[in-house]
């Protein structure tokens, strides 16, 4: 059996390899499991034929002509787990009819308001739809949604919580770490992200870069303690062995 040496203060004791990478998964799997979820909306653009996470917030990004982008509403733990915009999705489709004037540009939205399974307790989504916004050509992506989905909400902190007054309360709230409905219940195995961004957490409206805060009295992972515990045997297996060697 492969082995390692593992060291302790002046002391180094021999462990095997099997028994390390045993205790790095059951680590790596509580922390995984303390992961809270939070719903809120998400923020996308369209990259060609696919939908890419937003890297910055709706109020500093400023989309050109011909621009399509998205919102979702669900319940996801970052943007690598977030769920993307169904339904049509290509400019042509949503603008189509629109004209072009000068001055302004024209900026295709797709506001997916998510499932039931991802509303907030008691609480309908509406059906999902698509807007043309014809806007000034240097209008943000919150001004085009504006134009199209009133009434808009924001915390605080500018935290986008409702597009066309939906949810009615709540914003970005942390819902616990097994939140949610799982793929293949909800229509979600087509709409997760397959790849996260900069722009983790919930979309926020100028800015992309604050983190929702953990729930409040969490408490420390189970790994912590873990840890801590396997560390202590270790000690104890290398005093064990040096005073092996002096008798």
């Amino acid at each position: 059996m492969p082995r390692l040496w593992v060291g302790v203060p002046r002391l180094w004791v021999e462990v095997p390899a099997a028994f390390l990478s045993g205790l790095l998964l059951v680590l790596g799997s509580s922390t995984q499991a303390h992961a809270a979820a939070y719903r809120y909306w998400s923020f996308w653009e369209r990259d060609g034929s696919a939908w890419a996470y937003a890297t910055q917030g709706p109020s500093t990004a400023r989309p050109t002509d011909g621009a399509v982008q998205g919102f979702r509403f669900a319940v996801s733990r970052d943007s690598a787990d977030a769920l993307q915009p169904r339904g049509a999705a290509d400019f042509g489709s949503v603008c189509g009819d629109t004209a072009a004037r000068g001055g302004e540009k024209r900026v295709a939205l797709v506001i997916d308001f998510g499932t039931a399974a991802d509303a907030p307790e008691g609480e309908t989504p509406p059906a999902a739809r698509t807007a043309c916004a014809r806007v000034p050509d240097d209008a943000t992506t919150a001004e085009a949604l504006a134009s199209v989905a009133k009434p808009l909400r924001y915390d605080t902190n500018a935290l986008l919580c409702a597009i066309g007054g939906y949810p009615g309360k709540g914003c970005g709230e942390a819902v616990g770490s097994d939140a949610g409905s799982d793929a293949g219940s909800d229509g979600r195995s087509d709409g997760r992200s397959d790849a996260g961004s900069a722009s983790d957490g919930p979309a926020h409206a100028p800015s992309s870069s604050a983190a929702a805060a953990p729930e409040e009295g969490q408490g420390p992972s189970v790994g912590l303690f873990v840890g801590a515990g396997v560390v202590a045997v270790l000690g104890a297996a290398a005093v064990w062995r040096a005073r092996r060697r002096r008798g």
